[in-house]
């Protein structure tokens, strides 16, 4: 039997309850799950950077099937697909833009 990390285990049951949601709850289901599989990412990927203002642009930039895809990530935890994913978003300008207004201000506190 297949024993899910804290994460993993309340990512699995967030997604189980996503029918019995309105959207915008579906929304912020779906953006935390996606939090928890891109935050390995971001500290493994760009060391020393300010995670949660990283997290915020990268969630806040991504497109709604990024987000999902995403979110199914957390569940089995991050993948290769995962790196591409926060790859392409982080290299989008308006995420590019949203890191220097958020994350370089924190990184300089």
């Amino acid at each position: 039997m297949l024993q899910l990390t804290g994460y993993r285990a309340a990512a699995t049951a967030a997604l189980l309850t996503l029918t019995a949601c309105s959207p915008q709850a579906q929304d912020q289901i779906a953006r935390e799950a996606a939090r928890s599989a891109i935050t390995p990412v971001v500290v493994d990927r760009f060391p020393g950077v300010p995670v949660e203002p990283t997290l915020d642009c990268i969630i806040d930039n991504a497109s709604a099937p990024q987000i999902r895809a995403l979110a199914l990530d957390s569940v089995a935890g991050p993948s290769q697909s995962t790196v591409e994913i926060v790859t392409n978003i982080v290299s989008q300008p308006e995420t590019l833009t949203c890191l220097a207004a958020e994350g370089l201000p924190a990184l300089l506190r």
